[in-house]
C-alpha cells in the first residue's frame, strides 16, 4: 500500500471543523493558541462559534489550514505516515507541513498573510473565477484566448476547469464557453480573480515575506501545483509558492502524477470531499479515505484492510 495524504483547498471550511480533537486532546488545544499568537486572529471564535468571518479569504486561510494540521498531528499520533502529499491551492501549505518542510506556525501565519495579499490586490468586484463543467482544455483556450483579461485557473479533473480574470471578461467568456458545447458555465461565489496573472503583485509581495522563513529539508515528496510534479528540494518551494498565487493549479496533472508514482491510497485530511471527486474522475484506480473527525482516524485502520 502507498498511502498520499491530500488536502483541500479553500471552499470546504466550515464552523466546527477539527472541533473534536480539540475538544478532546490538550495537544491539539495548544495549536489553537499557537495558530491564534500566529495570524493574529482569535481561532477558537473563528473555528468553533457560529461567524460569517470564516467564508472571508483572509480567515478561511489560515483557518483552513489549522484544522488540517490538526487532523494530520492526530494521524501522525496514531502512527500513519504518507509516503507522498498535496495540496489544492491552499492546502499546498498543509502538504508542506506533513512534508516537515514549515512549520506550522508559518504555515498559518503565511496563509494569514497570503489571503490579505490576495483580497487585496484586486479591488472588491474587478474580478470573478468560473467553473465550466464539459470541455476540455485545449476548447476552453481557444475561445478564451482572444478574450483580454480572461485565464484558465485550476485544471481539478477531465472535464472541470476554472476560469479566472476581469470581471467583464469572465462573464463575456461564459456563454461562448456555452456555445462552445460546454454542460454547465456557472460563476464562482469569490471575492477576485485567483490564480491568474492580476495577482502577479500579491505573490511578488509573498515572496517577500517568504524570504524570513526558514524551511526544513523535505521528508517526504510534495507534489507543487504549479507544476503537477514531485519537489524533494526545499530551494525551490519559496519560488513555486509565489508563483502558486497567479498561476494556475494542475491538479489534474497532480492526480496522474500520484498514479504514476504508484499511489493506491489518499487520506483527504479535512472537510468536504472535493479530493475524491477529482480522483473519481482523473485516476479512479485509487481509493480516497476522508479523514476530518477522531471517528475517522478510529476507523482508519480498519477501512485500509
Amino acid at each position: 500500500m502507498k498511502i498520499a495524504f491530500c488536502y483541500p483547498g479553500q471552499g470546504v471550511q466550515q464552523v466546527g471543523m477539527a472541533e473534536g480533537f480539540v475538544r478532546a486532546d490538550e495537544h491539539y488545544a495548544d495549536m489553537i493558541a499557537e495558530a491564534t499568537k500566529a495570524s493574529g486572529v482569535d481561532m477558537n471564535k473563528l473555528l468553533f462559534e457560529p461567524n460569517d468571518d470564516i467564508n472571508i479569504t483572509e480567515y478561511t486561510q489560515p483557518a483552513l489550514v489549522t484544522a488540517c494540521c490538526i487532523i494530520t498531528d492526530a494521524l501522525l499520533i496514531a502512527g500513519y505516515r504518507p509516503e507522498v502529499t498535496a495540496g489544492l491551492s491552499l492546502g499546498e501549505y498543509c502538504s508542506l507541513y506533513v512534508a516537515g518542510a514549515m512549520s506550522f506556525e508559518d504555515a498559518v501565519r503565511l496563509t494569514r498573510i497570503r489571503g490579505k495579499l490576495m483580497s487585496s490586490e484586486v479591488p472588491a468586484g474587478e474580478g470573478t473565477m468560473a467553473a465550466v463543467i464539459g470541455l476540455d482544455a485545449e476548447t476552453i483556450g481557444n475561445v478564451i484566448k482572444d478574450i483580454d483579461g480572461c485565464w484558465c485557473a485550476n485544471f481539478n479533473c477531465p472535464g472541470q476547469i476554472v476560469i479566472t480574470g476581469k470581471k467583464e471578461a469572465v462573464l463575456e467568456a461564459m456563454p461562448k464557453l456555452t456555445k462552445a458545447g460546454a454542460k454547465k458555465v456557472v460563476e464562482l461565489n469569490v471575492s477576485g480573480p485567483f490564480h491568474s496573472p492580476l495577482l502577479k503583485g500579491a505573490g511578488e509581495k509573498l515572496a517577500k515575506e517568504l524570504e524570513n522563513v526558514e524551511l526544513s529539508d523535505l521528508k517526504i515528496p510534495y507534489l507543487a501545483n504549479v507544476s503537477g510534479a514531485q519537489v524533494t528540494d526545499k530551494s525551490q518551494i519559496k519560488d513555486l509558492l509565489k508563483q502558486q498565487v497567479f498561476s494556475p493549479v494542475k491538479w489534474e496533472q497532480t492526480l496522474y502524477e500520484l498514479e504514476k508514482m504508484g499511489v493506491d491510497t489518499i487520506i483527504e485530511v479535512g472537510p468536504g470531499k472535493t479530493i475524491a471527486g477529482f480522483v473519481r474522475k482523473t485516476v479512479p484506480s485509487i481509493r480516497v479515505i476522508g479523514v476530518s473527525t477522531p471517528e475517522d482516524v478510529e476507523s482508519l485502520a480498519e477501512k485500509l484492510g
